[in-house]
């Protein structure tokens, strides 16, 4: 592909695993805000929960996400105490009919629990809530964390999936972004964890890596392949060190150029799709056995705050620091600092620093640009038969797009909106056009491959 369109559509975007984006949440949505959005819940409506540990043995310098280091579990066990009390609150205000078929535990490093802990707080969420009987369970997996007991203790909380980082094997990369794991520690993990009866294990692979190599990379690529895990996401690696300080380890002329990066995407993709994965959205990627590349199939799939996924749940609710949840009437984010957000547990009150309440026109972009990150595309007559008297407005849009399109990247028929096979690797920016609320603010981005 030619570098200057690369380079042109490469400019950073969101990720859109909400819409708006999380910079445009503010503190007019409070803990008076989500209480009545919670109690407005339905009484046969499913929940997602997702509890964030924020709290690792070891900083690495690539993380985007909300973590602190600490070589102390003293600190881990005073924060649970708040979660477990967190939970209580929420549980009151739900309906007891509302029926828990999702939960997720992410970081930070969830492994860094104590089984003990983990048994506690399985304990805490059942008792409080409803759970279906196949409700999905899954955990992030921190490989040099885990041990046999771990292990038992994940497995009795119910852990229907296994989330395990790899990032890169390659030591010099390691080195680069301070995550020593050798294959072979992971590669134990994996069998362990299938041995133990673990049916669905997915493998994070990440692109745009200090000193990493297209050699380096498809090694890795290989060696994941050889532990055949149910789903690979390859993962473009978000250097926003203006955001996250400690990523300013990682030196910026280390990092691959923006035509090597997105080269490196190609050809990392196509060697998964050769193995017999399918593609699913832009960076994931599936057995065609498996859930997501069955709903990828089906038209069922759908994205949230931890990427892709088949969570086809009413409402999102998000435990501890940071944690982020969804409502039909818009999304809250938790208080960021650990020490804050237990200052308000304790004090008997929820920890809602901020969110968005939804309008009719939100909701209605958001539609098209969900349907565009997880299909390509999107059925005209089904957005009408949606939004009515709202969709004419986007639809023009639809054909603006279409019409400025220089690059053959997207395509409008009489029923469908869509992006073409050249297209498909810039869907964000490509929904990015859609977003009435991008480029307002200070918000800064990731690059868009």
């Amino acid at each position: 592909m030619d570098h200057a369109i690369i380079e042109k559509y490469a400019a950073p975007v969101p990720r859109y695993t909400s819409y708006p984006t999380a910079p445009h949440f503010t503190s007019e949505v409070d803990n008076a805000t989500y209480t009545s959005w919670v109690k407005d819940l339905g009484e046969g409506d499913r929940l997602s929960l997702y509890v964030h540990i924020p709290f690792c043995d070891r900083l690495c310098w690539f993380c985007g996400c909300n973590t602190k280091q600490t070589l102390k579990y003293a600190p881990v066990k005073a924060y649970m105490k708040r979660v477990h009390k967190e939970i209580e609150m929420i549980s009151k205000l739900v309906k007891p009919a509302a029926i828990v078929t999702a939960v997720h535990l992410g970081g930070g490093s969830p492994t860094l629990l104590e089984p003990s802990d983990l048994e506690l707080l399985g304990a805490k969420m059942r008792g409080a809530f409803q759970f279906a009987d196949d409700a999905e369970i899954s955990i992030e997996i921190d490989p040099s964390d885990v041990t046999p007991e771990k292990i038992e203790g994940m497995v009795a909380f119910g852990m229907t999936r296994a989330s395990i980082g790899v990032q890169d094997f390659s030591k010099k990369v390691q080195e680069a972004i301070n995550r020593p794991q050798s294959f072979e520690i992971t590669r134990d993990v994996v069998f362990a964890l299938r041995d133990a009866g673990i049916k669905s294990i997915n493998l994070d692979v990440l692109y745009g890596l200090p000193f990493q190599t297209t050699e380096r990379l498809l090694e890795t690529v290989d060696k994941t392949l050889s532990l055949r895990p149910d789903r690979i996401a390859l993962f473009g690696y978000a250097h926003v060190p203006w955001m996250k300080t400690h990523q300013k380890m990682i030196k910026d002329d280390t990092l691959p150029g923006t035509i090597e990066r997105f080269e490196h995407a190609i050809m990392a993709g196509d060697r998964l799709a050769d193995a017999g994965y399918d593609r699913i959205g832009f960076d994931h990627f599936a057995l065609p056995s498996d859930s997501m590349a069955k709903a990828a199939a089906d038209g069922t799939l759908r994205r949230n705050f931890q990427g892709y996924t088949v969570d086809n749940s009413d409402a999102l609710i998000g435990f501890g620091g940071s944690a982020i949840g969804q409502t039909k009437n818009g999304y809250v984010q938790n208080i960021v600092a650990t020490g804050q957000y237990q200052a308000a547990i304790d004090n008997g009150d929820l920890a809602i620093a901020k969110g968005f309440e939804l309008s009719d026109v939100d909701r209605a972009r958001g539609w098209v640009i969900e349907k565009l990150m997880c299909d390509f595309k999107f059925d005209i007559d089904q957005f009408v038969q949606c939004f009515g008297d709202l969709a004419p407005t986007i639809l023009n849009d639809a054909g603006y797009i279409a019409a400025a399109d220089q690059d053959d990247f997207v395509y409008i028929t009489h029923d469908t909106f869509g992006l073409s096979d050249k297209g498909k690797p810039f869907v964000r920016a490509i929904a990015a056009k859609f977003d009435t609320y991008f480029g307002q603010g200070n918000a800064r981005h990731s690059k868009a491959v």
